[in-house]
């Protein structure tokens, strides 16, 4: 029994080591000596996610950054794409969604203050039935973008 145990939490460990670099769900967190409120401007700024988003050539949100709010991305190439706020928890975490055929992309961004460091997290997950199929046409190049996106947070953050 226990060596049964011990294989499972090694599978499980696995699997969700796996996940967390795959083109379907992957994270990248970075420390700063910036305040969280400061991670946190930047990252709610929605007019300005293009000066951090290399992918990015406008962004929009029509109204103040709440649960519920209704934005519109335009990435580099022209494609327009629109984007709902599904969760807030002011000043730690919000996540968006954008709607795929038969699927979505959550983007969820957080912050952890730990003994006085600021760790921020943004988080990509293809979702649904076509999740996988879209991962693989935009996953590997969100992938690459993401930690260069944090740097520059990083810097503009610590900046300030």
């Amino acid at each position: 029994m226990k060596t049964l145990l011990g294989l499972a939490m090694i599978l499980i460990t696995y699997q969700s080591a796996y996940a967390q670099g795959s083109s379907k769900h992957f994270q990248h967190t970075l420390k700063t000596t910036a305040p969280a409120s400061e991670v946190w401007r930047i990252w709610t700024d929605v007019a300005q996610w293009h000066t951090w988003d290399t992918g990015l050539q406008q962004a929009s949100l029509a109204g103040p950054f709440r649960k519920g709010a209704e934005g519109t991305l335009i990435a580099n190439q022209g494609q327009k794409t629109k984007f709902v706020v599904t969760e807030v928890d002011e000043g730690t975490s919000y996540t968006f969604k954008t709607r795929l055929p038969l699927g979505s992309l959550q983007i969820t961004r957080s912050l952890v203050i730990e003994d006085n460091v600021v760790l921020f997290t943004h988080e990509v997950r293809f979702k649904g039935l076509t999740g996988g199929m879209f991962a693989k046409m935009l996953g590997k190049g969100f992938r690459e973008m993401l930690p260069g996106a944090m740097e520059t947070i990083k810097r503009q953050a610590e900046a300030r």
